[in-house]
């Protein structure tokens, strides 16, 4: 399965990538995320729970990112195991182009699946992927981007 696309994120790309290297941040932003911890500057350990389709599991995995270039852009690779659920593995490249005080978070991410997951069909998979891709993402920039000035209450 491949998943790409973008992002704008109105918060400038260094405070961007602070928080993609932010397991409190991550933790937050990703959907089931029951514990995300960084275990050394490039690895991150963590346990989910999703649910796709009628199959829900909870996956314990590890990501490793790799050619860093701060703050444009990496790579991330990892693997998750959910029992008799099955497992998932892949990588993505990710890189920041900054555009008019904001930031386009662009990605390209392949996975596989094997198990019960892979049993339910590309098009339920592929689906669910585009769903937790929009939760994630709707979450960052809703944490990373900093509130509008026009949004402050006012007493009346």
């Amino acid at each position: 399965m491949d998943l790409t696309g973008s992002q704008r994120i109105e918060a400038p790309r260094e405070a961007v990538w602070r928080a993609l290297n932010d397991a409190d941040v991550l933790r937050q932003c990703i959907p089931g995320c029951q514990e995300l911890v960084q275990a050394s500057p490039t690895e991150f350990v963590a346990k989910v729970v999703l649910k796709i389709g009628p199959v829900k599991a909870t996956f314990a995995g590890a990501v490793t990112l790799s050619a860093l270039d701060p703050p444009n852009a990496y790579h991330i690779a990892g693997e998750g195991q959910g029992g008799v659920a099955g497992f998932a593995k892949g990588g993505a490249k990710v890189w920041l182009v900054e555009e008019e005080g904001a930031t386009i978070l662009h990605y390209e991410a392949q996975a596989n699946v094997g198990g019960k997951i892979a049993q339910l069909g590309a098009r339920l998979i592929d689906s669910t992927s585009k769903k937790l891709a929009g939760e994630f993402f709707g979450a960052f920039s809703r944490i990373v981007s900093p509130a509008p000035a026009d949004c402050v209450a006012h007493a009346e």
